[in-house]
């Protein structure tokens, strides 16, 4: 199915409501799920898209680990598209995001401690 884009633009706040977690693609073995483009480990975090009066909880696979993302902060979220799935009878909405970070990211250079 086609993937929808979603315009994070239009909602008031967006929030980490579950902190990142790496998916699982086999439970029996523990095996991580791994994105088939870039190699890298695929991770679920749970965001609360906050638009007028209404909030909703939705959980986000991201590629890699969302640097700094934690419980409670406020975030960005580049390139969100929901897709429709269907399987044995069972339907739902997949999220999905190229990248998910802490919305007021440091400003310390590269390889710099906070105190210097």
């Amino acid at each position: 199915m086609a993937s929808l884009p979603i315009d994070t633009a239009k909602f008031t706040g967006i929030i980490c409501a579950v902190p990142p977690a790496p998916r699982v693609a086999n439970r029996d073995t523990g095996q991580l799920r791994v994105d088939r483009d870039t190699g890298k480990t695929m991770y679920q975090v749970g965001l609360c898209l906050m638009a007028g009066t209404s909030a909703d909880v939705v959980n986000v696979s991201v590629a890699g680990e969302p640097a700094g993302v934690q419980l409670g902060m406020p975030v960005a979220v580049r390139d969100l598209v929901a897709t429709p799935w269907e399987n044995e009878g069972r339907h739902g909405i997949a999220f999905r995001a190229a990248e998910i970070r802490p919305l007021s990211a440091p400003a310390t250079p590269a390889g710099k401690g906070a105190s210097q």
